[in-house]
């Protein structure tokens, strides 16, 4: 299979892999009840592989379904609510803060955009846009285009990715200057782009401000509704079990491999070493990947200080940001790059797995 950018599969429109079929599902608001979350995990264990995977935009993938099993499982989740009717809009990536409540700013402005969202230009498959507007910003590191934020005056802002400030936007006017840049991206060649921060048109003058969003310290920190995945993986049987513990309603989505339990304490889980480690899913499940990416980010977690990315092709699927340490596949062997993304020009090429792990066991003994 050849290397496609700038596409994302949806339920509608799933991608092969070397599992099988890929299927993603993007809910509303990103949240799944508990009735919704069992109707999943019987969906990936009957009709694919029983593997489910968190994605860094807060959907989930279901992986190894069959042609049959396909449509069998689309249709499942449309009845369910999970996916849209309409391919159209389940294709719009757009993912709200985790931790919204009802009557909150990110719920009103999430939920009037979705009634909207037919006034959409036609945007490239990546464009996404996140809806951040509690006390604090804590979608800063996700993947988006558009963003709606809290400045630090405490006022909502729209604010281009790629760009350090943003305008203030009037309360109940935010999907109108939503709409109004997603146009003004097309009309001026952001197709071609493909992305916002890729885009070099200089924003409209009512586009352009100076207010900065308001960060937040840590999205999860000491959470304890947060239930850890790591490398954003969770099985079939793990997910129903989830939602068989007493007081357990509802799931939310986090772009952060973390799910949040609504209506109970999440149930312990140790995985502090690779709470610094990005890995795709690598070869052979990816046919795009050459080499195997997990075992490898598993055993060097504990070995690297910082943030480790373990990329199976140039693509970068796992982390779009710098790690301290990268480790890219290219022909079944491993280049290593420091302070970069996946793909950066190494400082070593052509490194087997064995190598790798030689490489850091010494640099361990020497410090």
């Amino acid at each position: 299979m050849s290397v496609r950018r700038g596409w994302c599969p949806t339920a509608w429109r799933p991608m092969a892999a070397g599992d099988g079929l890929l299927l993603r599902v993007r809910p509303p608001l990103g949240r799944i009840t508990a009735d919704q979350a069992r109707l999943i995990a019987d969906v990936a264990a009957r009709h694919g592989n029983g593997a489910i995977d968190l994605t860094n935009r807060a959907a989930l993938q279901l992986r190894g379904l069959g042609e049959a099993g396909w449509r069998v499982a689309l249709d499942m989740l449309v009845d369910a609510g999970l996916v849209d009717a309409d391919p159209v809009r389940d294709a719009r990536s757009i993912m709200v803060a985790p931790d919204w409540r009802d009557g909150d700013d990110t719920l009103r402005i999430a939920t009037a955009l979705s009634v909207r969202l037919a006034e959409l230009p036609q945007l490239p498959a990546k464009f996404g846009i996140a809806i951040d507007a509690g006390p604090a910003c804590v979608l800063g590191d996700a993947s988006a285009d558009l963003r709606v934020e809290r400045a630090d005056t405490g006022a909502l802002m729209l604010r281009a990715d790629g760009r350090a400030g943003g305008i203030a936007v009037p309360t109940g006017e935010e999907v109108d200057a939503i709409l109004a840049l997603a146009k003004w991206f097309v009309a001026t060649g952001g197709t071609a782009a493909g992305r916002m921060a890729r885009h070099a048109a200089p924003l409209p003058v009512w586009a352009t401000g100076n207010l900065r969003p308001r960060r937040s310290e840590g999205p999860l920190a000491d959470d304890p509704r947060a239930y850890p995945l790591p490398f954003g993986r969770i099985a079939a049987d793990v997910l129903k079990a989830l939602t068989d513990q007493s007081g357990v309603t509802a799931l939310r989505l986090t772009p952060w491999r973390a799910l949040l339990l609504e209506g109970a304490t999440a149930p312990r889980s140790d995985w502090s070493d690779l709470r610094h480690v990005d890995a795709c899913i690598g070869a052979p499940a990816c046919p795009q990947g050459s080499v195997a990416t997990r075992p490898l980010a598993t055993a060097l977690a504990p070995l690297v200080i910082g943030t480790l990315h373990v990329s199976g092709c140039d693509k970068g699927c796992a982390r779009r940001n710098r790690a301290d340490v990268v480790l890219t596949g290219r022909e079944g062997r491993f280049d290593l790059a420091i302070d970069a993304r996946a793909g950066a020009p190494p400082i070593v090429r052509g490194l087997t797995h064995e190598q790798v792990l030689a490489h850091f066991k010494g640099l361990t003994r020497a410090a």
